[in-house]
């Protein structure tokens, strides 16, 4: 009778747990000037929202263009004897390996062209080919690295703007700060970069949505298609949400570091699936620079990236250039 008593009260514990995990945890906040959304499910009920903005915080004082305290801001005003943080190297670290596998497509130098393009915390300067040739002296990840624990740099105008991979590495963090305290299904999104952690408990996979490249500052575009995401992390480059028309240009804040001017080419949008946010980031980036036909080369040679790439044809129309293993994983919406 006791065995018996015994095991149908740890039915009901088990019952009782799985029930406990149906309902998700929401939570949403600011930062990175952006919004934050994340989805988890914890047998215990905890909200983590106070440590996940503490969290953010600290990412940003490392990280952040906007934060004049910070420590890439103080890098790059060369301040003496900045004391780099472990969020600061793994980035650098990262950027550099991008820009060498990318031959230079993705650079985090370009800070300089981002700013006289108008895309910082300054007004667009005034942009001819004599100024871009002058920046482009001092543009190049070459010209910069890390050794004994400082930055050095072949010319101190040269500074940094990891805006191009840092956010999907902020959802690395927080998804990984999640893993810490015991969750195992979790979907961790920041300003658009997401990364799906297992599925959820009754089985169903992460599903995440890629938009129409509509030119559109301000709300969410309609849905081009939507992807199902277990442990990888998938994120969006485009022209279609920083840009600005001048003279009937248009000009998008992609900047390409070896020509000093916003990308033009067809590529309207480029979603990567990876193994992690942070490398599907650095890699939305540097193939929206490099093109649609480079980007498939690229692409058709390193099966660990997965890619959805929007384009224009001849007569404006949207195409679709989709790998492989992305396709199995996703569904077109009309």
């Amino acid at each position: 009778m006791k065995q018996f008593l015994f095991i149908l009260t740890f039915i009901l514990f088990v019952i009782i747990k799985i029930n406990a995990q149906t309902e998700p945890i929401r939570i949403s906040g600011y930062a990175q000037g952006t919004t934050y959304s994340i989805t988890y499910y914890d047998s215990l009920n905890r909200n983590f929202k106070p440590e996940i903005d503490k969290l953010l915080k600290q990412f940003d004082h490392s990280l952040s263009l906007w934060d004049s305290t910070s420590i890439i801001c103080q890098v790059n005003r060369n301040v003496p004897n900045v004391k780099l943080d472990e969020f600061f190297i793994t980035c650098f670290n990262k950027s550099q390996e991008t820009s060498i596998e990318s031959n230079g497509a993705f650079d985090a130098t370009v800070e300089p062209l981002v700013t006289l393009w108008g895309f910082n915390l300054v007004k667009k300067g005034k942009v001819d080919q004599h100024t871009i040739d002058s920046i482009l002296q001092f543009v190049g990840y070459k010209k910069i690295q890390i050794k004994d624990g400082k930055v050095i740099k072949k010319d101190p105008r040269i500074k940094l703007d990891f805006n191009g991979i840092a956010q999907g590495y902020s959802v690395d963090v927080v998804s990984n700060f999640l893993t810490s305290k015991g969750i195992t299904s979790s979907l961790v999104e920041i300003g658009g970069e997401v990364y799906g952690k297992n599925r959820k408990p009754n089985g169903n996979n992460w599903s995440v949505g890629i938009e129409k490249p509509i030119d559109n500052a301000e709300t969410n575009n309609p849905l081009k298609a939507t992807v199902k995401l277990e442990n990888k992390g998938l994120t969006t480059a485009g022209n279609y949400r920083k840009f600005y028309e001048e003279n009937g240009m248009k000009y998008s804040h992609t900047i390409d570091p070896k020509t000093g001017y916003p990308c033009q080419n067809t590529l309207l949008s480029v979603t990567v699936l990876a193994n992690d946010a942070f490398t599907a980031d650095a890699w939305d980036t540097a193939l929206m620079v490099m093109g649609l036909d480079n980007s498939i080369k690229y692409l058709l040679k390193h099966p660990e990236l997965q890619a959805y790439l929007i384009y224009s044809d001849e007569k404006g129309n949207y195409k679709v250039y989709e790998t492989s293993k992305l396709k199995e994983l996703s569904t077109e919406i009309e």
